[in-house]
């Protein structure tokens, strides 16, 4: 039984590691000019530094939950910490081109192992309800602190101790969470009658999931009906319509199509595909912002997004009061409600300006993602039973991976459609970008608007009560 000491123990772990894969999401990006120079990567060929751990990230994401469910949610968290740990070691000691992606892709794998076993362990761990709420919420604060100070550590170990700094950081944070795990997270997988694997299963959407986010990675830079592209769109549906064959006659099916019966499911993980699609590519939009129109350092540029992290930090502590209040559903969309409201103020941010231009808006998204952020994962392990957590965490997780790439990729469509022109964005002229800056968060605003159709078509709602009459009958 996990006491409250060890249960205070288990979420530092936890939150700790959602932490360390956040924080490696952005703070690559900062080190991208110095490996590549040190290295010789091409301008091609760098963006497989981020493209590798995509790839193999979102690729493996539902096979590491259905393993955690299997196998165990807490063997499969310290095996994924150890491939995680192990790629970044061998990321900071890479001396060539081939071993530097390599060691991306190790680390996109212990990602994908990890992200379905962390949360799973939440939800088996911490009691549903205010507890598991709770949980959640500092979890997902730690997700958001993680992206904006990436930025800004990601400046600091760049520019004073070397680019492998970024990735040596991760190393002791996945030894200490090695050394702890055993002793205060508490094992929990399905029962023994659930042991077939589903390799073919496993097999088309796996291959299915790496073909399709190659397709969204590379179209919008060879073209979307190109013959270096389409040809991997095409056998990835070609892959995604065998699953969907394979799962329905499969004894123990990878991905039970029962679960998506659940409604809060099925919603949270279109919720976590819209809120990718507009929230996460901020920090995108925003570095180039901040680096390419305004001309800040690195350091400059990561400090910017400090207000946006502390509103986050805020908006956490707000959960319970609001799950309780509105639902998730209402939650949700308030959520999405205060980022539009941020993009839209983003949208006047001006090639002159200055950091304090963009603080209105980031403080208001800031808010609005620790609200969605947190709920979505709440509300997607609702109503689920203990021998399928790990997978259905898995979903949302995948949702949020695809929705970032689609979101990505309609986004620079759009762009590149409105300048007449394929120049990547780090070319363009200060007043160019910054218009094109302007579009991305006007689509973002957009995409928040469905979020919030989404939220109320599928989540659960907060019950009115009832009110009870004179005569004693109650009434709606």
């Amino acid at each position: 039984m996990n006491t409250s000491r060890h249960k205070g123990l288990a979420l530092m772990i936890l939150a700790v590691s959602q932490l360390m894969l956040a924080l490696d999401y952005t703070i690559v990006f900062v080190a991208l000019p110095s490996l590549g120079a040190d290295l010789g990567f091409s301008a091609n060929h760098l963006q497989w530094v981020v493209s590798a751990y995509s790839l193999v990230y979102g690729g493996f994401l539902l096979l590491g939950g259905r393993l955690s469910d299997m196998v165990g949610r807490r063997r499969m968290f310290m095996i994924a910490i150890a491939l995680f740990g192990v790629g970044s070691l061998i990321g900071g000691l890479a001396s060539s081109q081939v071993l530097l992606i390599v060691a991306r892709g190790l680390q996109g794998l212990g990602g994908a192992l990890l992200s379905p076993s962390t949360l799973s362990l939440i939800m088996s761990n911490f009691d549903e309800g205010a507890e598991r709420n709770r949980a959640m919420s500092i979890w997902a604060a730690m997700g958001g602190v993680g992206l904006s100070l990436g930025l800004l550590l990601g400046g600091i170990l760049t520019s004073y101790l070397g680019w492998e700094f970024t990735f040596f950081v991760n190393v002791p944070v996945s030894l200490i969470a090695l050394i702890l795990a055993p002793s205060v997270l508490v094992e929990s997988k399905a029962g023994p009658g659930h042991k077939h694997f589903d390799a073919l299963g496993t097999i088309s959407v796996t291959g299915g999931m790496i073909l399709l986010v190659y397709y969204l990675i590379q179209s919008p830079i060879e073209g979307w009906l190109s013959m270096g592209t389409l040809p991997f769109g095409l056998i990835s549906a070609a892959l995604f319509i065998g699953f969907a064959v394979i799962e329905r006659y499969a004894k123990e099916p990878l991905v039970p199509f029962r679960l998506f019966r659940n409604r809060n499911l099925s919603g949270a993980a279109l919720t976590a595909a819209l809120f990718s699609a507009s929230f996460g590519t901020l920090y995108y939009f925003l570095t180039l912002y901040t680096q390419n129109v305004l001309h800040y350092s690195a350091i400059q540029s990561g400090l910017s997004f400090l207000p946006l992290t502390i509103s986050a930090l805020l908006g956490s502590r707000l959960i319970n009061r609001m799950l309780a209040a509105a639902g998730t559903a209402g939650t949700i969309a308030i959520g999405m409600a205060l980022g539009g409201i941020g993009f839209i103020l983003l949208t006047q941010l001006s090639d002159k300006g200055t950091v304090w231009g963009m603080i209105p808006g980031t403080v208001i998204i800031g808010l609005g993602q620790a609200l969605v952020f947190t709920t979505m994962f709440i509300a997607g392990g609702t109503g689920i039973e203990p021998r399928d957590q790990g997978v259905s965490s898995a979903i949302v997780s995948t949702g949020q991976q695809v929705g970032s790439s689609v979101g990505l990729a309609i986004i620079m469509a759009i762009i590149s459609a409105s300048l007449g022109s394929d120049l990547k964005l780090e070319t363009l002229k200060p007043v160019d970008l910054n218009h094109a800056v302007h579009m991305a968060f006007t689509v973002a605003f957009v995409i928040t608007l469905l979020g919030i159709f989404i939220a109320f078509m599928t989540l659960k709602q907060k019950k009115r009560t009832s009110k009870v009459n004179k005569q004693g009958i109650s009434s709606r």
